[in-house]
């Protein structure tokens, strides 16, 4: 084509007959004289309205990567039984959302009007119809027509009993949920946080949907102060130093050796030294040791410096330590980020530490997992009375029949 546009150049311009009747010469075997290409080498009118490139809009768009459907983990490093937590999760959004919201409604139910259009509330996508996911735990949830011909959703008798039941589970471990906020208060930063944050979290830590009367029965323990914007901020009053111990450190007098592995901060080296896997090791202590407790005042290193680094990264760890299922997603951490003086790049100081902490799910709705806490098969090694009651409700949750129940 290159040819032929500079041949046609040359044509256009009208060159002397002799030079046009060589380049004739020259053509005519290779074009017959019925072509379009004979009837274009002696058109007097410009080409230049021949497309020679595709146009853009013709052109196949690539798609560019998006973190929302990115995974974390590669292909090839994905751990399934971690993976396979997050789906069980995202499965059972509309019972653990709809549980929570019903809970807090008068007599536990809810016009079914009104319920459609609480998508976000109850957990199930805009747009569609709520009886769709409620059909699909008939021994969670019921509609059912009131006196005054509307429908109403609520629980089944057979979920209200095991309300009760999770209700004596609460008051069972009441004193553990209340060490578990002051630890929190205690790794804050000024040792206090809204009130809201804790309650947004609470399913998280096990702590009661009634949280914010809750803290008032332990006057000695808690203050909370209503600030002039509205906000509630609940504060330690006590500092407790039997509970200022991470479960890094209880470790540590179990299993030394253990926890010099937990972390890895490498120390920058030539190649030149060579040294062996065992010196390496030796080596990088010198950074990975001592580390900083999360109850210290470690905040106050900068952010760009290892000692930082060191402080945030047990504070997570901590942190996780205190869950129900030891993990948490991305909101939750944000959610104190201010409190534990986190930075926005958490994200990838966690990838770094691929020997305590596991990333699950996509890179905008990551899921951080707590490797202590869990066996070679996917297992809590301690499970809480609440975990064992919530498996019993997911179990429940995917039947249909009462025949079923064991």
């Amino acid at each position: 084509m290159m040819v032929w546009h500079i041949f046609t150049t040359i044509a256009k311009n009208s060159l002397k007959p002799y030079f046009h009747k060589t380049l004739n010469s020259f053509l005519s075997p290779l074009f017959p004289q019925n072509s379009i290409f004979s009837l274009l080498q002696t058109s007097q009118f410009s080409t230049s309205f021949l497309i020679t490139k595709t146009p853009k809009k013709f052109k196949k768009k690539r798609k560019k990567p998006s973190a929302r459907t990115t995974l974390v983990q590669h292909p090839s490093s994905l751990i399934t039984h971690f993976e396979n937590l997050v789906y069980r999760d995202n499965s059972f959004r509309f019972l653990i959302r709809s549980k929570q919201y019903l809970t807090k409604q008068p007599e536990h139910i809810l016009r079914l009007d009104d319920a459609g259009k609480l998508y976000r509330e109850l957990g199930f996508p805009r747009g569609r119809k709520v009886t769709k996911y409620v059909a699909k735990h008939p021994l969670i949830f019921e509609i059912y027509r009131h006196d005054n011909n509307k429908m109403w959703l609520g629980f089944t008798e057979f979920m209200e009993n095991l309300l009760e039941e999770e209700k004596k589970i609460m008051g069972l471990m009441e004193l553990e949920r209340v060490k578990t906020v002051k630890k929190l208060l205690m790794m804050s930063k000024d040792h206090r946080m809204p009130l809201s944050k804790i309650y947004h979290c609470r399913s998280l830590f096990g702590v009661p949907d009634d949280f914010r009367d809750w803290v008032l029965k332990y006057p000695n323990d808690f203050h909370v102060v209503n600030e002039e914007n509205g906000s509630r901020i609940l504060e330690l009053l006590k500092w407790d130093s039997t509970l200022a111990v991470s479960a890094l450190e209880k470790e540590f007098m179990v299993d030394e050796e253990k926890v010099k592995r937990a972390f890895k901060f490498p120390i920058k080296h030539g190649k030149s030294l060579g040294l062996e896997d065992v010196d390496m090791r030796k080596l990088n202590l010198l950074n990975t040791l001592p580390l900083i407790s999360p109850y210290s005042d470690g905040w106050k290193h900068e952010l760009g410096n290892l000692e930082g680094e060191k402080y945030r990264v047990g504070v997570i760890h901590e942190f996780l330590s205190l869950t129900l299922e030891k993990k948490a997603c991305i909101h939750h951490i944000a959610e104190f980020k201010d409190e534990f003086s986190l930075t926005k790049h958490t994200y990838q100081m966690l990838l770094k530490q691929p020997r305590s902490f596991y990333l699950a799910g996509t890179e905008m709705n990551w899921v951080v997992f707590l490797k202590d806490g869990y066996d070679e098969n996917g297992n809590l090694t301690e499970k809480d009375p609440q975990v064992v009651f919530n498996e019993r409700l997911y179990r429940y949750a995917q039947m249909q029949q009462h025949d079923e129940l064991p």
